[in-house]
């Protein structure tokens, strides 16, 4: 069952709607992407949520993929997650819905 969850990005409230096992993990990721975003408009070097917001995620998914080519060698469960979590975020981005950032 989905409920929402309401998180918190640069002073900007979103309401998601997830299943409930996984309200952990959204908050998580949603606390990742604020952090993300607060260092780099920290920088003053990039202007605009937008800007910021795609900045943030580029470094996020860089970091995936770095994990990923790290982990291609090491444990095949690890390998698993991480592949599982790469599916939900490109799942979550093709979505038909919006986000005001």
């Amino acid at each position: 069952m989905t409920s929402p969850v309401i998180v918190n990005i640069l002073g900007k409230e979103y309401q998601i709607s997830c299943p409930e096992e996984e309200k952990p993990a959204l908050i998580a990721s949603a606390q990742l992407l604020h952090d993300g975003m607060e260092k780099i408009r920290g920088t003053g070097k990039v202007v605009g949520l937008d800007r910021i917001a795609v900045m943030a995620a580029l470094n996020i998914a860089h970091e995936l993929i770095g994990l990923q080519d790290h982990q291609e060698n090491g444990d095949p469960e690890t390998t698993s997650k991480v592949l599982q979590m790469k599916e939900k975020v490109t799942a979550f981005l093709n979505e038909d819905r919006q986000l005001d950032l």
